[in-house]
């Protein structure tokens, strides 16, 4: 039998930094990764749509197997089928078995495929992490015209945009009033779809997809409404579940989202036993409720938690602010914490500001855009709890930037106040600077 200090299954991004980090605090430790993904065939997460228009191809997508070897960590290409708890050893597909002192599940998720007839047809796909699988969506695109998005989130968007970058008519088929919706105010969903109009993008909200037709390949949709399209491929992008077999088959404690429960550490029900990304359950930063964001970056943040926690408590979670952002064209949109929407339904009294300014100064350099911001603060204590932004190719930047106004529970004077840096290529002019000036915005109210 195998034996090893710790054992990391799942070798995608949070697994990495976990294994990473694992080896920065525990010098002596033995480190393995076990995944089923064989060498130079883990995709970078976040890059499979641009895999259709912008880089090409699966094969330039990947995470170098590098950052595990030039740790010290080693790799087991296989798939763990059980873990023996009391025995604390993983049985494997190949018939190892190995055991470990401390075990991280890093299992991530899989699409979510809705029930509706026609799903299982030729020529339906969606954002399964794996390279024949993604050369054979690539390969099909070579030969259809019309296609039709299931989803109108990050994941139906970004897709859409990078189909059209191929020629192909694309329509985005969304059940509610906007794009978005889930993340953005309305505000910012109609930039985004007058965005995604501006680049040639068919969108129809308010409806969804009842079946998929077709004999043997697709066809076209039907929609609730009645109205069927015309189509020659599907794709499904409606979000993710959590990965969380192998953990159900250990009697491991699940949370109220399906995901594995986890502590403010990363232990889950067994203390030798630890979990994160999006198998793992997350927690709110502003009101500790259980939430359903994934997202990759929130899976690296949360290896760098368990990875130091492995031995020795070092490092705490204190719940999930949720940063992200997205690129139609050469247009961003993104937002960190909590839009107005949902301060409101979380029982937050609030005070919003909004501010535009050109996203260079003098807004005649060349390529300049309106940039957009809006801040949410908690009236009582002032505090940031959120913010939106649109504008060019800054727009991801300055939402870390928010997240971490947001993590410090920074008030809307010392954010007003904060010092930060401009250059006329690359940032507003100091004078309205978008973040500040929105935080002087709110203090009027306030």
């Amino acid at each position: 039998m195998e034996k090893t200090d710790v054992l990391i299954i799942g070798g995608s991004a949070g697994g990495i930094v976990a294994g990473m980090t694992a080896r920065r605090h525990y010098k002596d430790a033995k480190v393995t990764v076990m995944r089923k993904e064989k060498e130079g065939q883990v995709l970078v997460p976040c890059g499979i749509p641009y895999i259709f228009g912008t880089v090409g191809a699966p094969e330039k997508n990947i995470m170098p197997d590098a950052l595990l070897s030039g740790n010290n960590i080693d790799l087991i290409v296989d798939e763990a089928t059980s873990i023996d708890r009391e025995a604390k050893t993983v049985s494997t597909a190949s018939g190892k078995s190995i055991g470990y002192e401390k075990l991280v599940l890093a299992t991530g998720s899989a699409p979510i495929i809705i029930p509706i007839p026609g799903k299982d047809l030729e020529n339906v796909f969606c954002a399964i992490k794996d390279v024949d699988y993604l050369n054979g969506l690539l390969k099909t695109l070579e030969g259809v015209k019309d296609v039709a998005i299931i989803g109108g989130g990050f994941i139906g968007l970004e897709f859409a945009d990078e189909f059209r970058k191929r020629g192909l008519n694309v329509t985005i088929v969304e059940m509610l009033p906007h794009y978005l919706q889930l993340v953005f105010n309305e505000d910012f969903c109609t930039v985004a779809e007058s965005r995604l109009k501006e680049a040639g993008i068919n969108i129809m909200t308010n409806d969804k997809v009842e079946a998929v037709l077709g004999e043997k390949k697709v066809t076209g949709v039907k929609l609730a409404s009645g109205e069927e399209l015309k189509t020659d491929l599907v794709f499904i992008g409606l979000g993710a579940r959590p990965n969380t077999e192998l953990a159900q088959k250990a009697d491991l404690q699940m949370g109220e989202t399906r995901a594995i429960w986890v502590d403010e550490y990363g232990r889950t029900s067994d203390k030798d036993i630890f979990a994160l990304g999006d198998c793992a359950e997350k927690s709110s930063f502003f009101t500790k409720k259980p939430s359903a964001l994934r997202l990759a970056s929130i899976a690296c943040t949360e290896g760098r938690i368990v990875g130091a926690n492995l031995f020795e408590l070092k490092r705490r979670n204190e719940g999930v602010i949720g940063s992200f952002a997205t690129i139609i064209g050469d247009s961003g949109v993104g937002m960190a914490g909590l839009t107005e929407a949902a301060a409101k339904a979380a029982g937050f009294d609030i005070v919003t500001s909004e501010v535009k300014t050109p996203d260079k100064h003098p807004g005649s350099m060349p390529g300049a855009k309106e940039f957009g911001v809006k801040l949410v603060f908690e009236r009582a204590t002032q505090e940031i709890l959120g913010g939106q932004v649109c504008g060019g190719l800054t727009v991801g930047e300055v939402v870390n930037v928010l997240a971490a106004l947001i993590q410090n529970r920074m008030t809307a004077n010392q954010v007003a106040t904060f010092q930060y840096g401009t250059h006329p290529f690359f940032t507003p002019s100091p004078i309205p600077y978008p973040i500040v000036n929105a935080a002087e915005a709110a203090l009027l109210k306030l």
